[in-house]
């Protein structure tokens, strides 16, 4: 039998039995008593905990509370793990090699039946992104090794399209998944404050020696959305202008499905959609997006958004024309 064979035999053997000696495993299993101390260590590497006892009633055995957990997934884990699988290759996720070892893992001890039906599974759900970045991995790689040893890494970062690169050194506190782009989030040295940063638009990122403490309690995901929604949900903002905004269904379905439209939305009727939105958001992408519908929304106010849409279609006009 192979190694991985042997572990799982020594595994059986060890739930069923109170305890058992190596050489009564050896004389189970046929093989070498060398072979099993080789592959209890394996077992206790891997990290089940086998315990050893000298003496005359000594032997090999597994805590009682340990045996009644089920050793191997149910068939509705196993489509679970397959799926979340399939999710996190489309979304980039950088230790994909490690993720496909664990999914052979479940599928090896299986019949041909089982095998058929995690076949099935395994196709039955898939998501689609857009590709990641040359070099993205690496540097999710890199960032994922200094959230462990949380010790801080320098970064050139560029802000926006055209922004200078800036050496930045931040203290990583986790990865966020967000509309097909990765974020950092950590403390930024240079501003004195928790910031996001977007994986692709770093370079040349370096470790460093300087350790730090990660807050507790924080949530890199719940930053993520604060800072992306920060201004929105609050009826007492001075700053937040209702939007009214008239079409068919089916466009105020989408522009009401936008992530953050979705947070400002304050009346919806079949035809209507009443938002509460900051000026900053409004004018600078906001009322971008709203150019994609068309005909099939109109706007009926502010009369400044109507201004302003005016404007930035006069804007585009003239670029295109020169």
């Amino acid at each position: 039998m192979s190694k991985a064979d042997n572990m799982l035999a020594i595994l059986w053997l060890l739930k069923s039995r109170k305890r058992i000696t190596a050489k009564q495993l050896s004389e189970e299993l046929g093989v070498h008593i060398r072979t099993i101390y080789r592959n209890i260590d394996a077992l206790c590497i891997s990290g089940v905990p086998v315990i050893s006892e000298i003496g005359r009633d000594g032997g090999y055995y597994i805590p009682e509370h340990i045996k009644r957990e089920p050793l191997f997934f149910d068939a509705d884990e196993q489509k679970a793990l397959l799926h979340a699988a399939a999710f996190a290759r489309e979304a980039g996720y950088p230790s994909e090699e490690p993720l496909n070892r664990a999914v052979s893992k479940i599928k090896r001890y299986t019949n041909p039946e089982q095998l058929e039906r995690l076949a099935l599974h395994e196709n039955s759900i898939e998501a689609i992104h857009p590709p990641a970045a040359s070099g993205l991995t690496s540097m999710l790689h890199e960032i994922e090794a200094g959230i462990d040893r949380q010790t801080s890494l320098v970064i050139n970062y560029a802000t926006g399209y055209e922004g200078v690169r800036q050496t930045r050194t931040i203290d990583p506190y986790g990865l966020v998944h967000w509309k097909s782009k990765w974020y950092a989030v950590g403390y930024c040295h240079l501003r004195g404050e928790i910031r996001c940063f977007r994986v692709d638009r770093m370079s040349d990122i370096r470790h460093t020696d300087n350790a730090f403490e990660r807050p507790v309690p924080f949530s890199p995901r719940e930053y993520v959305l604060e800072s992306l929604l920060s201004g929105q949900g609050t009826e007492s903002n001075p700053h937040l202008v209702s939007v009214h905004i008239q079409g068919i269904p089916q466009a105020l379905d989408d522009l009401c499905a936008h992530w953050l439209l979705s947070q400002a939305l304050v009346e919806r009727t079949a035809e209507d959609a009443v938002f509460r939105l900051d000026e900053h958001t409004l004018y600078t992408q906001v009322a971008y997006y709203l150019l994609s519908f068309g005909g099939k929304i109109r706007i009926i106010g502010p009369e400044e958004l109507k201004s302003g849409m005016i404007d930035i279609t006069e804007s585009l006009l003239k670029y295109y024309q020169s």
